[in-house]
């Protein structure tokens, strides 16, 4: 279903998060799941995967997480405030050491001048660390491809946050 590279990357976090006895939580909006789906594709997934929120809509990122409606108001569902504020309403509610989270606009449409199609927020947090930023400018290069690559960011974003 995922292209190999990215399920051995996939596997290479969660033997990393084993190894430090590190849970992992996911928060997303743009991507609906799948850097959870891409995570339990490996066997073994089960030892370090705590939970996955989907939290596509704004209402779902207040409720579910914590995200601050005003926080939501302020910057925009698609912002670094966000991200950050969903990885660590993942952390608050799970039992995860690590989070990533990402909100992004996936295109084709809703996209503006501001906040273009391709535009993506990723964050990253772990216990007793300060949570890491990526924004990435992908541009308008068609929904899944989008979705793909944002999932790599995040898969490589969460490896680094779980390293020793």
């Amino acid at each position: 279903m995922f292209p190999p590279d990215l399920t051995a990357r996939a596997a290479s976090l969660i033997d990393r998060c084993r190894r430090s006895k590190l849970m992992l939580a996911t928060a997303e909006s743009c991507t609906g799941g799948l850097i959870a789906g891409l995570v339990t594709s490996v066997a073994g997934s089960s030892d370090v995967l705590d939970c996955g929120f989907v939290t596509y809509s704004n209402a779902a990122k207040t409720r579910m997480i914590g995200v601050p409606a005003e926080v939501i108001a302020q910057h925009g569902a698609v912002s670094e405030a966000v991200a950050r504020a969903m990885a660590a309403g993942a952390l608050s509610n799970s039992a995860a050491d690590v989070a990533i989270a990402v909100t992004g606009v996936a295109g084709p449409g809703g996209g503006t001048a501001a906040k273009p199609v391709g535009l993506v927020h990723c964050a990253a947090a772990r216990r007793g660390f300060a949570t890491v930023h990526r924004e990435l400018r992908l541009g308008d290069i068609g929904r899944d491809a989008v979705r793909l690559e944002t999932v790599r960011v995040a898969v490589e974003m969460a490896y680094e946050i779980a390293g020793p």
